[in-house]
């Protein structure tokens, strides 16, 4: 049955982005919840709504549209927020804003009839294609190397700044690096699980790893594990019920969460007793 299955390129191309869009996601979302950086994180992802449209106007591949935006949207928040008094969450509704509705003007510019912009919004990981694959694959090695190469000054980061500044890491530089990876990952998961639902596969599984350590790497590895049983399980139920994958993925993990927390208070019982 599975062989059966691995005999299409669609399920190859699905399995592999599940497990490229897991590890990024351990990564990333584990920096993303430490530093607080969930909301800031759905306005870059609503934002490149309008990098798709613009994508779609332009003939060129809508993701690439997507990771201009989403890169162009990430450094001016961090810019415009040291830069003037302006509260974050209200320059990330602003981006958030702009961004669809540029999205929906420029699709409604494009020649022709409407692209089905439902795949990018709520995610459709069957219909990832081998290009997008590639794209996946590049993405997720600059974002694991960027990631574990500079891990103690990633870490000195979440947790004290004073100390990474010591340590003569310039944090400014870090922090627009950082934003940049976020951007990067979330033009990963736009195929995976959409527009509309990537906060959750970004934030779910770290949450979840959390309840078992707060090794910082741990916490990375265990949510990348988290993210694969996830976006797998999800892929295989999708698959065979014919229902929409996004939300399988993201369902599944939510239940996940929930099962773990049950299991967490059972463990702490028992060592009470």
């Amino acid at each position: 049955m599975i062989e059966a299955l691995f005999s299409y390129t669609f399920i190859k191309n699905a399995f592999m982005a599940a497990i490229l869009a897991s590890i990024v996601c351990g990564m990333i979302g584990t920096i993303i919840v430490e530093k607080r950086l969930v909301s800031m994180s759905g306005g870059i992802a609503h934002t490149s709504f309008g990098g798709i449209g613009l994508g779609y106007l332009l003939g060129i591949e809508p993701i690439i549209g997507g990771l201009i935006f989403s890169i162009i949207a990430s450094l001016s928040i961090s810019k415009i927020k040291r830069k003037t008094n302006t509260n974050s969450d209200t320059l990330i509704g602003m981006f958030w804003s702009v961004g669809m509705a540029l999205g929906i003007l420029f699709i409604s510019l494009t020649p022709g009839y409407p692209p089905d912009m439902t795949s990018y919004l709520f995610g459709d990981i069957l219909t990832v294609s081998t290009l997008y694959i590639k794209m996946m694959l590049i993405l997720s090695i600059i974002i694991i190397i960027s990631i574990t190469s500079l891990f103690n000054y990633w870490r000195a980061y979440l947790f004290d700044e004073e100390f990474a500044k010591v340590l003569g890491v310039n944090i400014l530089v870090l922090e627009y690096f950082l934003y940049i990876l976020i951007a990067l990952s979330i033009v990963i998961l736009i195929k995976v699980v959409g527009i509309i639902l990537v906060l959750a596969l970004l934030t779910i599984p770290p949450a979840t790893a959390k309840l078992f350590t707060y090794n910082l790497k741990d916490i990375m590895i265990l949510s990348s594990l988290f993210g694969i049983i996830f976006s797998l399980s999800g892929l295989y139920i999708s698959y065979q019920c014919n229902i929409p994958s996004g939300s399988t993925i993201i369902l599944l993990s939510v239940i996940g969460y929930f099962i773990s927390t049950i299991i967490r208070k059972i463990i702490n019982k028992n060592k009470i007793k």
